[in-house]
């Protein structure tokens, strides 16, 4: 703005810094407004709409973190009423589950704690201050509402393309898959495609028979639910061949 109009010296400076921090508050506030209705939240402090705001200028992973929690409190408005709890508390505290990491980079300690901290503030309801407290398993869970949180959380974050993870990340995950598999008696290659969502596993036709590769299926199966951690599901393709060649003359 300031070099569109030509204009610069230190007064005009100040006057387009002031009108431009105008503007980013007043988005903020209009974002958390609106995430506010979108969850379904009515009368929450001014202090933690601004905050809810913040959220949206926030990634965690590579995924937005206001949209993660607006997924988070639907989520657990859902799981609440299929248990009998109060979807109302479940989504608001859905909504502020995060609101930690608006604040997280100038203020000591977790976002958990933090977040927990914060909605004492402006909310008198000490389930939700706990739910908050103890959504990230540093505080040990004890409400109903705090595992309702975790697991809404759990769900939004694991959801295949919710999140980016490195490129080390992606490479060692990839890595202890194969490592697994090739562990086996009886594998010959292995390869593990779509992100590890799949592993095609080629054996040895003179080590493993027909029925030894269902089993060896089902065993590789068990022994990666066992050992890794991972959202979704792998699948398991065992493929054996056997080749015969022969010439006529």
């Amino acid at each position: 703005k300031l070099i569109l109009d030509g204009r610069i010296h230190p007064a005009r400076i100040e006057e387009i810094v002031g009108k431009a921090q105008a503007e980013v508050e007043a988005r903020i506030r209009q974002e958390g407004e609106q995430a506010a209705y979108q969850a379904g939240v009515p009368g929450l402090h001014p202090e933690l709409i601004k905050l809810v705001g913040q959220l949206k200028f926030r990634t965690s992973y590579g995924q937005n973190v206001l949209v993660h929690s607006l997924e988070v409190s639907h989520l657990a408005g859902a799981l609440a009423a299929e248990i009998g709890v109060d979807a109302g508390t479940a989504q608001k505290a859905g909504l502020l589950h995060d609101i930690g990491k608006a604040v997280d980079f100038e203020t000591e300690g977790s976002h958990a704690t933090i977040g927990a901290n914060l909605v004492k503030q402006w909310d008198k309801s000490q389930e939700i201050v706990q739910a908050v407290a103890e959504h990230h398993g540093e505080a040990s869970t004890t409400s109903v509402l705090g595992f309702i949180i975790s697991a809404a959380d759990a769900i939004s974050g694991s959801r295949p393309g919710a999140r980016r993870e490195s490129l080390q990340q992606y490479l060692k995950r990839i890595r202890e898959l194969e490592d697994i598999v090739s562990s086996f008696p009886g594998v010959g290659k292995t390869f593990a495609i779509q992100a590890g969502r799949e592993v095609r596993i080629l054996v040895k036709p003179e080590a493993v028979d027909d029925l030894g590769a269902v089993r060896l299926a089902r065993d590789i199966s068990k022994k990666i639910e066992e050992s890794l951690t991972y959202p979704g599901q792998i699948k398991i393709v065992v493929a054996r061949e056997t080749v015969a060649v022969d010439y006529a003359k």
